[in-house]
C-alpha cells in the first residue's frame, strides 16, 4: 500500500470539480502535503480553494515550463493525481484537445516514471463509446470507438500508455457521469442535478431531452450516476493500491433513468414534479449515449469494499447541502441548511 503522507502530492485540475473534490478527502483523511495546479482564468472555479489545506498553488503553464527546465523542483512530489483537462464533450478544437488532454499527460507520465512515483490520471468512460453499458476495462482498446473529440483525447492516450509499456506501472480511472458539489463553474457542463435545480428554483419545472429511439421511453434512457464524494474516495484507493495498473472503470455500478435522478431534487425542494420533454439538438443526437453502466467488478476486486451512496441519498445531500445553502466542500459547517 502506498502511503499518500510521504513527500509532496500534486493534484492537477485541482480548483476543478474532481480536482477539488479530492483535495477536499484528502484534507478530510488528515492531508494537506498538496500542490494544486490549474489554469484559474477568468471563471469562479478558484472558490472551490477557499475552505481547502494545501502546501502550493502553480498555474499549469508553470508546471509544465518546470517539468521542461526545473524538474529538480518537483523532486519532492511522490503521488500525481493528473485529473486536469478540458473537460467538454462538446469542444471541437481537436488540436487544443491534444495539447491539452494528450501531450501535458504524457509528460507528466514520463515524469512519474522516471523516479517511480504514483500516476492516477483521468481517463474517460467517454473512450467507450455507444457501447459504455457493462463493459470491462479489459477490452481491447483498439475496438474502442469513441462518439467525440473529447473522448478520442483520453483513448489517445490510454492507447499510448499501452504501447509504451507503461500502462501497467500507472492507473487511468474511467469517470462515469459524476455529479455534486463544486461544479457551479462548469457552465453547460454542469450536471443536470445543478441544471434541473436551478430551473425548478427558477421556473417550478425541468427540461429532459426526448428519446429518439423507441425502447427508451422519454425520461428513460439511463446513466450510470456517481456522487463526486464516492468518486473521490474510489480515485484515493486505486492510488494507495500499489498493485493497482491499467484501467479503472469508476461508476456506481448501476444504471438509473433522467427521471429516477431529478424526481428527489423536487422532493428535496418540497415541490410536487413538473417535468417537460424537450428536443434534442440535431448536432447531439448522432452522439448521445442512452445506457451507460460501470463494470466495477476490477475496482471491487481489487478490494475497494466501500458501499456507493444510494442516488437519491446522493442528489438529496447534494441540492439540501450544497445548492439549496452555496455551500462548497469544506464549508459546510458553517452553513446551515435552508429550513
Amino acid at each position: 500500500m502506498i502511503d499518500l503522507s510521504k513527500g509532496k502530492i500534486l493534484v492537477t485540475g485541482g480548483a476543478g470539480f474532481i480536482g477539488s473534490a479530492l483535495v477536499w478527502e484528502l484534507n478530510r483523511r488528515g492531508l494537506t502535503n498538496i500542490i494544486v495546479t490549474d489554469i484559474l482564468g477568468r471563471d469562479e472555479k478558484w472558490k472551490n480553494l477557499v475552505a481547502l489545506r494545501f502546501s502550493d498553488y502553480v498555474e499549469a503553464d508553470e508546471l509544465l515550463a518546470r517539468l521542461s527546465d526545473k524538474p529538480e523542483t518537483l523532486r519532492n512530489i511522490r503521488t500525481v493525481f493528473h485529473l486536469g483537462a478540458c473537460s467538454a464533450t462538446t469542444e471541437t478544437d481537436a488540436s487544443y484537445l491534444i495539447r491539452n488532454n494528450f501531450e501535458y499527460t504524457k509528460t507528466l507520465a514520463h515524469f512519474c516514471m522516471e523516479d517511480n512515483r504514483r500516476f492516477v490520471y483521468a481517463s474517460s468512460a467517454a473512450t467507450y463509446g455507444e457501447s459504455a453499458a457493462g463493459i470491462s476495462e479489459s477490452e481491447p482498446l483498439e475496438k474502442l470507438r469513441p462518439l467525440n473529440m473529447y473522448g478520442y483525447s483520453k483513448h489517445l492516450f490510454d492507447c499510448y500508455a499501452e504501447r509504451a509499456g507503461i500502462l501497467d506501472k500507472i492507473a487511468g480511472v474511467k469517470y462515469f457521469n459524476v455529479f455534486g458539489p463544486n461544479e457551479n463553474h462548469k457552465g453547460d457542463m454542469r450536471s443536470v442535478v445543478h441544471k434541473a435545480f436551478q430551473q425548478i428554483k427558477e421556473t417550478g419545472t425541468v427540461g429532459l431531452f426526448k428519446s429518439y429511439k423507441p425502447e427508451y421511453a422519454d425520461g428513460g434512457q439511463k446513466r450510470d450516476f456517481f456522487y463526486v464524494k464516492d468518486a473521490v474516495n474510489a480515485t484515493i484507493f486505486v492510488a494507495e493500491n500499489a498493485d493497482g495498473g491499467g484501467l479503472f472503470n469508476l461508476g456506481s455500478g448501476e444504471s438509473n433513468t433522467w427521471l429516477a435522478l431529478v424526481h428527489p431534487i423536487f422532493e428535496a425542494l418540497g415541490r410536487e414534479p413538473q417535468i417537460k420533454f424537450v428536443d434534442m439538438p440535431e448536432t447531439l443526437r448522432p452522439k448521445y449515449q442512452y445506457f451507460t453502466s460501470a463494470n466495477i467488478s476490477k475496482l471491487r476486486d481489487a478490494g475497494f469494499t466501500q458501499p456507493m451512496t444510494p442516488l437519491r441519498d446522493a442528489v438529496t445531500d447534494y441540492v439540501k447541502n450544497y445548492l439549496a445553502t452555496g455551500a462548497y466542500l469544506g464549508d459546510e459547517a458553517r452553513r446551515q441548511p435552508n429550513p
